[in-house]
């Protein structure tokens, strides 16, 4: 008697609910002035917790991508999930004691070691499971860390104001514990040789074929070009998204005239459109193809960071900022399936944990850059128009890697011809 196929949609599912808890470290900036005002701690004290993280997510992603292909995504998420819960529950101790050195162990480093973990995770299987819709697969799951800040922020919110810092730390890593253990224990690689229905009749149809170019280790592909390519990419596309987000209400207010207020609810809206960009351009992936999708995101930036210093209108203005976000979010999203596409899914969770140290070092540059710019000139003018000229090195650079693409493809078919 066959074994039974779990159904890939609940796969897909418990991806999301896996992403919808630990891109709940989006929302960090709610726990901020609560901080500030019970203990006296800076600004740049309680902010470091949330770099910690974000730093240990890379990190984490790298280190373990290999622990994730070898041990599945059922470990892996169960693993992240006590890094995670564990981080938080330890979070709540270290409010009780008022230690922040022990809110930066516990919060940051075994937080973002179950952010790292947690983000790929899922992914790999994913890829497998949707041969036919890669785009769809990864950008329902890397939606939800996209999404996770507009839920968790008003749940964080109300529970300090009615149960205090501490208790909300507690009750966030039970939550979060419990939604991803149950989600990890349904994940699964589908099994061997396994396809959709119907897979071969709608690839033929298709005009954008996502057959894998090449099948390789995490260690052969970072000594190939086309990795570096896709590195440099996304840490370009990450650096410039992120700065935006870091200055988005200033700027808004300096450069369009938009009031406190309207700046405040446009940086709400930019999540939204994070989260819509990382499913719908991933969709659109899976139809155009990922070199298509890559070359339009920095297309279209180049444009709209030369743009934004001379658009004094608040609703054009906002316009573009949104746009940039979906970008942003999109370029996470189109990642894992551009991989799989490249390099096969011999070793998908590994690749892609060393390319989010992409994201680490994005992290941490875009936010420094675009500050120290904005110091030294006064103005935001400047620091638009090096982004810009930076997404025409990434223009440059999706260029590159479709001459690597037809290459693969020439030595593909001479291989089916011989």
């Amino acid at each position: 008697m066959s074994k039974k196929v779990k159904n890939r949609w609940l796969i897909a599912a418990s991806g999301v609910g896996i992403h919808l808890s630990i891109g709940s470290v989006y929302a960090w900036s709610v726990f901020t002035k609560p901080l500030m005002n019970e203990f006296g701690w800076s600004l740049s004290d309680v902010s470091w917790a949330f770099s910690i993280a974000i730093l240990f997510l890379g990190l984490s992603a790298a280190f373990m991508g290999h622990f994730v292909e070898k041990h599945g995504p059922k470990k892996s998420g169960m693993l992240a999930a006590l890094f995670f819960g564990v981080g938080l529950l330890g979070s709540g101790f270290a409010i009780n004691i008022e230690s922040l050195i022990l809110l930066y162990l516990t919060y940051g480093v075994l937080g973002g070691i179950g952010l790292g973990i947690g983000y790929i995770a899922p992914v790999s299987s994913l890829v497998k499971w949707f041969p036919d819709r890669r785009g769809l697969a990864t950008g329902m799951a890397i939606m939800g860390f996209g999404f996770a800040a507009l839920i968790a922020s008003p749940v964080m919110n109300s529970l300090i104001n009615s149960v205090g810092i501490a208790a909300t730390f507690y009750i966030l890593g039970v939550v979060y514990l419990a939604i991803m253990l149950v989600s990890s224990a349904y994940l699964a690689p589908p099994p061997e040789g396994w396809m959709p229905e119907g897979y071969e009749e709608k690839m033929a149809k298709r005009k954008n074929k996502t057959a894998d170019l090449s099948q390789l280790t995490a260690n052969e592909s970072v000594k190939t070009s086309r990795f570096w390519y896709l590195w440099f990419m996304l840490f370009i596309n990450v650096t410039c998204g992120i700065a935006i987000i870091s200055v988005a209400s200033p700027m808004a207010q300096e450069i369009a005239g938009l009031s406190a207020g309207a700046a405040a609810a446009m940086v709400g809206i930019m999540g939204l459109f994070n989260g819509a960009g990382r499913i719908g351009w991933a969709s659109f992936s899976d139809y155009i193809g990922r070199a298509n999708v890559y070359t339009a995101f920095f297309a279209i930036q180049i444009v709209l960071f030369l743009l934004l210093p001379v658009t004094t209108s608040a609703l054009l203005f906002q316009a573009a900022v949104f746009i940039i976000l979906s970008c942003y979010g999109g370029g996470f999203s189109s990642i894992p399936a551009y991989i799989g596409d490249l390099f096969g899914t011999k070793q998908l969770g590994a690749i892609h944990g060393y390319i989010l140290t992409a994201w680490a070092a994005a992290g941490l540059v875009g936010p420094i850059v675009a500050s120290w710019i904005r110091e030294v000139t006064n103005s935001y003018t400047l620091t638009l128009y090096v982004f810009a000229a930076a997404f025409l090195v990434a223009l440059a650079l999706s260029l590159v890697v479709r001459l690597d693409i037809k290459r693969l493809r020439n030595q593909q078919e001479k291989k089916m011809a011989s």
